[in-house]
């Protein structure tokens, strides 16, 4: 934790662990992108069935739908959730037409 009690810019560990796994994992990425903002991505994360998840190219089990890789889970209640809207906005804008 830096001196401002930030982690590494982000608000705590959980929020820089969910965005780490979100921006650096090419599946976890491509699902976001097409979520309206994080909440959705967890309520389309809890949704999907195993069968429909072992039917991707994803490298993970099935785990993937509840955390990241490092074991924070996606709903975890220090996950910054103001942050991870800032997020969305500025890494999933939608253009409209």
């Amino acid at each position: 934790m830096s001196p401002d009690g930030t982690y590494n810019g982000y608000a705590n560990y959980q929020t820089w662990n969910v965005c780490l796994w979100i921006s650096n994992d090419q599946g976890l990425n491509e699902f976001a992108a097409v979520c309206q903002d994080y909440k959705d991505f967890m309520a389309r994360l809890r949704d999907l069935s195993s069968d429909a998840f072992l039917n991707t190219s994803w490298k993970y089990t099935s785990a993937i739908f509840y955390e990241t890789p490092d074991g924070v889970s996606w709903n975890d209640s220090a996950v910054n959730l103001a942050e991870m809207q800032e997020y969305w906005k500025e890494n999933f804008v939608q253009v409209e037409a």
